[in-house]
Order: structure tokens, then C-alpha cells, then sequence
């Protein structure tokens, strides 16, 4: 059995020796060319096993004056939703072959700022980034400056230019008050509006339009907070005032979870005495008990999406900029089962 060469002494003429095919086909596969058969391909991938070739990535990434890799910056990695959608970017990174940079903003434009010049220093092809609250103008202008085609998710700055992959929040809030509405619940609150980014005013919008257009009573909106919290007094004024809601429409999953212990707290039913819808479809929704109804605003999907148009983006940096809007969907469960117990 012929001993495996080490890798410092690895040429791709000896890969393509053992393969038996010419240094020209070798490279071809290394470039996952359609030109080479698939038998050849599979022979010329094993020789590189076998001899513990190591392709320099990097020396082929400044002949394209590339790196292959990709900043991703978020804005609270604490967030689950966040390492779904990170998983989303991985699996378009695994086909395109990018490697991913992860940034926490915690939701601070100045930490933002900070950590999009470190990405560039590590010289980073790109960025898909969740602006941060407080976000505006002056960040698509520095990317602008620093030369950094990049991707907005989820949120976006108001009338920039540029590629956006997000999700339809208002149309997700509107079927979802349509689904109380035919439960009985009337009475329904919006839980943890946030400070007003383009995703959140999308919520809101959502929700009062769903309350015009249902004839149903705007109730007041009850805060929410960049950690995922929300005022809990004022909820609980609402619930002893002389018209006191039925059902919630939560901001997100993890306040609709919270509110599930506030009201257990009171003696209240979920389901029962009080509906409660969620945001987001993480898998804590369907394990909690009872299990979440929730608006599943694809994460996944949108992290996938989000790199692949990135990639599109690096390719032709000419072509025209792009907006998707990925529809949500309503998952209905335990927690909207049965009808108001109030009338």
C-alpha cells in the first residue's frame, strides 16, 4: 500500500498522478467545474483523501481578489431565532463554499460600527446584517465607504438602497388576530412593542390594521424591551380594568412564554380563560405547555436566502438590488383551543 505523502509535500500534479488524470482536470474539480465527469471527479477526490491534499483556499481566494468569507452581524445572539437563522446562512455558505464571521451588536449602533471595522480589517467579502436599534442612514453610508456589499435582514433602514431578505410581519399579525377572531376572543392586546425598527412598526402596523379592518376595539399596546421583557403592571391593570382582554398577540415567542407564567400566576387558564399567540416558531413554542400558537416567520429560510443573494451580489455587483419578503405562516396549537370564557 502506498504511504500517504504529509501535507506540507502534497502537490496537486502528484493528486492528479495518483488519479490518473491530468494537473488541468485535477483543477477543475478542486473548481467544482461541470466539466468533469462524475466517476473522474469521485477518483480525484479520493486521491486527495488518500494523499491528505490540502487545497490552499487562500492563495486561490487573492487570485480572485476574494477571501470567502462573509460577516454576519446580528443584533442579540442570545436570541435563539438568531442561531436558526445563523444555520439558515451556514447551509447557503456549505454550497457556495463561504466561511461565516458572527458579530453580536446587543443592539448598539456604537458596538455595530465597531464590529463592521473589525470585519473589514479581517477583510470579509461582505455582510448580512440585522441592523441595530437606533440603526439609520449613517450605516448604509459607511458601508458604503468601507466598500462592503452587504445584505439587511429582517429589519431595514428606511428608503435605503441595497439587498433585503425579510419576513411579512404585518400580513403574520393579521391572519393571526383573524384566527382569535374565530375563536370568539374580541378583546385582544399587543405584548412588547419595541422600540420602533422596521420589523416592529411592521408589527404594530399589523395589528391595528387587523383591528380596523375586524371592527374590534383598539386596546393600548403594552411596552416590550430590547431584552425580551415587557410591562407587566400595565398588563396587569388592563386585565382589572372594566374591559379587560381575552387574548394576546405576543411581540415574539419568549415574551408569549412569559406571559404564559405571568398568568398562571393569576389562576388563568391559557387556552381557556386567555388566548395567547406567539412570534417566530422556535422549538420552545411546541414544547411548552400548553404547546404555542405562533406566527413562523422562517428564519431558516431567510438566512439561506440572505446568503445566496449576497453570493449574487459579489458575483455581479452591477445587478439590480432586490427585496424579498418571505410570507409567514400560522401554526395553530394549544394555546388559542377554545373559546373566550368571558362574552
Amino acid at each position: 500500500m502506498k504511504k500517504a505523502a504529509s501535507s506540507s509535500a502534497v502537490s496537486l500534479l502528484a493528486v492528479a498522478k495518483e488519479a490518473g488524470v491530468s494537473r488541468a482536470t485535477a483543477s477543475l474539480v478542486l473548481r467544482n467545474s461541470p466539466l468533469v465527469a462524475e466517476p473522474t471527479r469521485e477518483r480525484v477526490k479520493e486521491a486527495m483523501q488518500r494523499l491528505g491534499y490540502i487545497y490552499n483556499r487562500g492563495a486561490a481566494n487573492l487570485r480572485q481578489n476574494r477571501t470567502g468569507t462573509i460577516g454576519l452581524v446580528l443584533s442579540n445572539i442570545a436570541n435563539p431565532f438568531f442561531s436558526t437563522l445563523t444555520a439558515g446562512v451556514e447551509q447557503s455558505n456549505d454550497v457556495s463554499e463561504a466561511i461565516c464571521l458572527i458579530a453580536n451588536t446587543a443592539e448598539s449602533p456604537e458596538r455595530q460600527d465597531r464590529q463592521i471595522r473589525r470585519l473589514r480589517e479581517h477583510n470579509v467579502d461582505g455582510l448580512i446584517i440585522c441592523p441595530a436599534v437606533g440603526s439609520d442612514q449613517g450605516l448604509i453610508d459607511a458601508l458604503g465607504r468601507l466598500g462592503l456589499p452587504y445584505v439587511q435582514v429582517l429589519r431595514e433602514i428606511s428608503n435605503s438602497q441595497g439587498d433585503v431578505v425579510t419576513a411579512d410581519y404585518a400580513a403574520g399579525i393579521e391572519q393571526a388576530m383573524a384566527h382569535l377572531v374565530e375563536t370568539g376572543r374580541r378583546r385582544i392586546v399587543f405584548i412588547g412593542s419595541m422600540e420602533m425598527h422596521s420589523a416592529a412598526l411592521a408589527r404594530l402596523d399589523g395589528y391595528t390594521t387587523a383591528v380596523r379592518r375586524l371592527g374590534l376595539t383598539l386596546m393600548p399596546v403594552i411596552a416590550g424591551t430590547r431584552d425580551n421583557r415587557y410591562d407587566e403592571e400595565a398588563f396587569d391593570r388592563l386585565l382589572v380594568s372594566g374591559d379587560p382582554p381575552d387574548a394576546a398577540i405576543c411581540y415574539n415567542d419568549i415574551i408569549a412564554l412569559s406571559l404564559f407564567h405571568h398568568l398562571g400566576r393569576r389562576g388563568m387558564i391559557v387556552g381557556v380563560d386567555f388566548a395567547v399567540i406567539g412570534m417566530d416558531d422556535l422549538p420552545q413554542a411546541a414544547a411548552a405547555f400548553p404547546a404555542l400558537t405562533t406566527i413562523a416567520t422562517m428564519p431558516y429560510r431567510i438566512g439561506a436566502v440572505a446568503a445566496g443573494l449576497l453570493q449574487q451580489r459579489l458575483a455581479r455587483p452591477e445587478r439590480a438590488y432586490e427585496r424579498h419578503v418571505i410570507a409567514p405562516e400560522l401554526v395553530l396549537r394549544d394555546s388559542t383551543r377554545g373559546p373566550a370564557a368571558r362574552s
